[in-house]
C-alpha cells in the first residue's frame, strides 16, 4: 500500500514537471505586440520590484546591525583584529543573506501576488476568454512578470547589500561595539568581485523560479476562491524548497 502511494506521488510529480515545462514553452513565445509587452513590463516592474524596496530595505538595515552585534560577541579574543568583524558581516551579506534570504522573503510577497492574481483570472474565466480570442494567455500574462523579476532583481540584491552595511555601520557608530575605522577597513578588505556576480546570478535565478512557479500554480488553479488560496500556498512552499535546493547546487558549482 505504501509503495503504491509513493508511485502515485512520483507520477504526479513528473506530470507536474511536464506541465510546467510545456507552460514555459507557451510563455516564451514571441510577443505579438512589443509595445504592449514593454508597457506591461514597466507595470510589472513597478508592482513586483519597486514595491518591494521598502520591505527589503528595512529588513536589510536591521539584519546588518544584528550581524555586527552577533559577530562582535563571538570575536572577543583581543588577538583577533576587529576589522574582521566588518569583513565577516560583508561576506555574510553578499554570499547568503542578500540573495537567498531576500529571495525567500520575496517568495512570500511576490509569489502570493502573482499566483493569486493569475488564479483569480482563471477562476473568473478571464483566461478562457483570452484563449477564445486567440491570445497566447501565458505569454501575455506571465512573460512580462518573469522578465521584470529576473532582470531587475539583482538591483534589490545590491540595495540589500548597501543597506545591510549601512545598518551595521549605524550600530557600530551608535554603540561603539568596535571602532568605526576598523569596521570600514573590514568591509573593504579582501574584496572579491566574483562574489557580487555570484550573488546577482543567484538572485536572478531565484526570482525566475518565484515568478514562473507562482504563475504556473495560479494558471492551473481550480476550485473557486479556495482553490486560489491553495495555489498561492503551494506556490510559496514549493518555491521556497526549490530556492534552497538551487542555492546548494549553484554554490557547489560556482564556488568549488
Amino acid at each position: 500500500m505504501l509503495g503504491k502511494t509513493k508511485m502515485i506521488m512520483i507520477k504526479k510529480s513528473f506530470e507536474s514537471i511536464g506541465r510546467y515545462l510545456l507552460f514555459l514553452k507557451k510563455v516564451f513565445r514571441k510577443p505579438e505586440k512589443w509595445r504592449i509587452f514593454f508597457r506591461q513590463f514597466i507595470n510589472e516592474s513597478d508592482k513586483l520590484i519597486l514595491s518591494s524596496i521598502l520591505l527589503v530595505g528595512v529588513i536589510s538595515l536591521f539584519i546588518g546591525g544584528v550581524l555586527v552585534i552577533q559577530t562582535a560577541s563571538n570575536l572577543e579574543n583581543p588577538i583577533i583584529d576587529k576589522m574582521y568583524i566588518g569583513y565577516m558581516v560583508r561576506e555574510s551579506l553578499i554570499l547568503e543573506f542578500c540573495s537567498t534570504m531576500v529571495a525567500l522573503i520575496l517568495a512570500g510577497k511576490m509569489g502570493s501576488n502573482i499566483s493569486s492574481e493569475i488564479g483569480s483570472m482563471r477562476i473568473t474565466e478571464q483566461i478562457d476568454a483570452m484563449e477564445m480570442m486567440g491570445v497566447n494567455s501565458p505569454g501575455f500574462l506571465v512573460l512580462p512578470k518573469i522578465v521584470a523579476t529576473t532582470l531587475l532583481s539583482p538591483l534589490l540584491m545590491l540595495l540589500s547589500l548597501v543597506l545591510g552595511l549601512i545598518g551595521g555601520y549605524l550600530v557600530v557608530d551608535t554603540t561603539q561595539i568596535i571602532p568605526t575605522a576598523s569596521y570600514i577597513t573590514g568591509i573593504k578588505a579582501f574584496y572579491n568581485g566574483f562574489y557580487i556576480f555570484y550573488s546577482c546570478f543567484k538572485m536572478s535565478l531565484f526570482c525566475f523560479m518565484i515568478s514562473s512557479i507562482s504563475a504556473f500554480n495560479g494558471y492551473y488553479a481550480k476550485g473557486g476562491s479556495l482553490g486560489v488560496g491553495r495555489s498561492s500556498t503551494k506556490a510559496i512552499v514549493v518555491t521556497s524548497i526549490l530556492i534552497l535546493l538551487a542555492d546548494l547546487i549553484v554554490t557547489q558549482l560556482m564556488l568549488y
